[in-house]
Parts: C-alpha cells; sequence; structure tokens
C-alpha cells in the first residue's frame, strides 16, 4: 500500500467491476460497498455538474457515519454528447440509438468523483473528448449482441470491441473513459490525507 493512504480504511461505493480493478491496479486497498442510488439529477446541470452532482450524491449515505481514518471514494460517469447526457441503455432500442448517436460524433466521456471522509470532502470532474468513426447498423448490432454493453454510460466500453474498431481518436484520459480517472484519483487522494 502507497505510504500515507495505508493509515486509512478506504472504501469504494461502487458496484463496476472496471472501477474495482483499476484501484487493484493502482496498488489500492480498499473495500467495496454498493450502495442503491437513483442516478438522476436536476435538468438543469450540464456536463461535468451532473457528474459531479451524482457523484456527490452517492456519498450521502456514508456522510455521517465515518470515522477519522475512513475515506469513501464515489465516482458516476456520464457521457455528454450533443449537449445532452446518454446514460446506461434500459434495453437494446435504447442502446443501438445511443450508439447511433455516437456515430461519426465527438462526444466527452464525464467522470465526477467524490472524495469523503469525517473532516473532508473533496469532489472533481474528469473530461475526455472521444470521436467515434461511422459505424454500420451491422457494426452497432454485432457490438451489441456480442458484448451486451446495457451497465455502461452511453451504451459501450472503450476497451471493448467498439474501442478497438471504432474509436479514432482520444484527448485526454483513457482510463476516465473505462470508469476512472485513477491518475487524478492518485494525486487528489495523495493531497485529501496531507
Amino acid at each position: 500500500m502507497i505510504a500515507g493512504l495505508d493509515k486509512y480504511r478506504i472504501i469504494l461505493a461502487s458496484r463496476s467491476p472496471r472501477r474495482q480493478q483499476l484501484l487493484r491496479d493502482l496498488g489500492l486497498r480498499f473495500e467495496v460497498v454498493e450502495i442503491d442510488y437513483d442516478e438522476s439529477f436536476p435538468e438543469n446541470l450540464k456536463g461535468e455538474e451532473a457528474a459531479i452532482c451524482l457523484a456527490k450524491g452517492k456519498s450521502d449515505s456514508f456522510r455521517n457515519f465515518l470515522s477519522d481514518s475512513e475515506i469513501v471514494i464515489t465516482a458516476d460517469t456520464i457521457v455528454w454528447c450533443n449537449n445532452k447526457v446518454l446514460g446506461k441503455p434500459v434495453d437494446y432500442e435504447d442502446a443501438r440509438r445511443m450508439i447511433r448517436e455516437l456515430s461519426d460524433n465527438t462526444h466527452e466521456v464525464i467522470t465526477g468523483v467524490n472524495l469523503l471522509s469525517a473532516k473532508k470532502e473533496v469532489s472533481f470532474a474528469e473530461t475526455t473528448r472521444v470521436t467515434f468513426k461511422e459505424l454500420s447498423d451491422e457494426e452497432i448490432d454485432y457490438y451489441i449482441k456480442e458484448f451486451k454493453p446495457f451497465d455502461k454510460a452511453g451504451a459501450y466500453g472503450i476497451q471493448e470491441w467498439i474501442g478497438i474498431a471504432a474509436c479514432s481518436r482520444i484527448e485526454g484520459s483513457y482510463f476516465n473513459v473505462v470508469g476512472l480517472p485513477v491518475q487524478r484519483v492518485y494525486q487528489e487522494l495523495m493531497k485529501f490525507i496531507k
């Protein structure tokens, strides 16, 4: 465990296997606590505001129960395309509609992160711009049938076939698009414990 962080019980409040793996790859020891959270937010919030609102909301259930040596990490990733949020698809047709919108277009993947302890709270967002080449209906159907991206914002995982075959440009953190900007999380955690 990284010096300094070994004095803390770190809790990741996320079901995402991708976030869990990224934190493991970072060398953090942490516990996973799954929470149920209504991922809706006020319609007037745009981009980073929406992602941070969701991340902060997920930490609310821990707010009054933390000791001085506990840190909760919550995060939420949204896809921002054509001035609107593309969340997790509700079904096959919704996934198809989202991927069609991303096809031959540039969008932003925004992850809001909240760090919470008994004495302190820090929120931040990381934005990555992603460009997809034009995808045919056959390619879209192949991806949805084979990879079932129903638990992913924007109906895709960049680490899967669609990212390999369709992502023509990425500006910013690749890991942010996977689900957590781990380099920024590490920096912010080290500042958080000082």
